[in-house]
């Protein structure tokens, strides 16, 4: 339900896109949909593209709120939530706290372990360690990924020893922290988070054998089944991504990706927490099964903002 009925009070609305991660061009399609919604909605919202254009808008006294839309470095891993504390002006999205740490595969999955959060057996590979030793900790198959990069960006399905060279290979040229992570065989599915409540699951059908980053902006054959499960697992999926979103420490909206192995246990990959908002994007599918459109799906998460109190 929205509780802002008048556009007026968000006041200048800057919505933060682009960037320099590896996330650019998806942070710019997302950030030109979000903008389209929001002025459809008659909020005085403008694009900024990138940090320092963001700051220097700020200091010229022509932003009153922020809507960050910005993917992957810089905009989801406290840096840029960081400055908009120090600078008292509100915005969209998790905190300093659960944007690092979420934007931090390992940790988040030590938090969640610490829990009893169900999630892959893994192992953290830093530059120069013992590879193989890694993969005899996991076995195969396996998942190599970096550890703070989205989008399936660096990320590579390992089948057998010989490909695990050219994974750590790709994986490395975007952190120097790598995953090492157990391959759950099974279903994927996905839970968005909308003011701090999980909409409906997803369950995703890629046309090839993973979700790769083709799938997930580029392909059309990719199905996605909303609800993903039936009651009573649904139900226990949600509240299981609710838990997992809060433990750490994200607030606002995001996205828990998880695995449903072959005996029906949920295991939980990471967290969103400024998930994409293509034409091609999860959130906005949920949020249209739970009778969301796409305009008030951006409205209620900058609605968000109205209580976060700066520091």
């Amino acid at each position: 339900m929205m509780r802002e009925s008048n556009p007026a009070n968000f006041g200048r609305v800057a919505v933060v896109m682009g960037g320099s991660s590896s996330e650019r061009e998806v942070s710019l399609n997302s950030g030109a949909n979000v903008l389209a919604a929001l002025r459809a909605r008659d909020v005085d919202a403008c694009a900024i593209d990138g940090i320092p254009a963001l700051l220097a808008h700020i200091h010229s006294g022509a932003c009153d709120r922020v809507f960050n839309i910005l993917h992957g470095r810089g905009g989801e891993d406290g840096v840029l939530q960081g400055a908009l504390e120090a600078l008292g002006v509100p915005y969209t999205g998790s905190g300093v706290l659960g944007s690092a740490l979420s934007m931090d595969k390992v940790r988040t999955k030590r938090v969640w372990q610490a829990l009893s959060i169900p999630t892959p057996q893994f192992a953290v590979l830093k530059r120069g360690a013992d590879v193989s030793a890694a993969l005899a900790m996991v076995g195969l198959p396996a998942i190599v990924k970096p550890s703070r990069e989205g989008s399936s960006v660096g990320v590579t399905r390992v089948l057998h020893e010989r490909d695990i060279d050219a994974a750590v290979e790709l994986a490395a040229r975007y952190d120097g922290e790598l995953l090492v992570e157990s391959m759950i065989v099974g279903p994927e599915l996905t839970v968005s988070i909308l003011d701090g409540r999980a909409l409906p699951s997803i369950r995703i059908v890629p046309s090839g054998e993973f979700y790769d980053y083709h799938a997930k902006y580029v392909a059309d054959d990719t199905q996605y089944l909303c609800p993903g499960l039936p009651e009573p697992a649904e139900t226990a999926l949600r509240q299981i991504s609710e838990r997992a979103f809060h433990a750490v420490g994200a607030s606002g909206w995001g996205r828990i990706d998880i695995m449903l192995d072959r005996n029906g246990g949920f295991y939980l990959l990471e967290v969103n927490t400024t998930p994409g908002m293509t034409s091609h994007s999860l959130v906005p599918k949920a949020a249209a099964q739970a009778g969301i459109s796409f305009e008030n799906l951006c409205w209620q998460i900058l609605e968000t903002s109205l209580t976060r109190t700066p520091a």
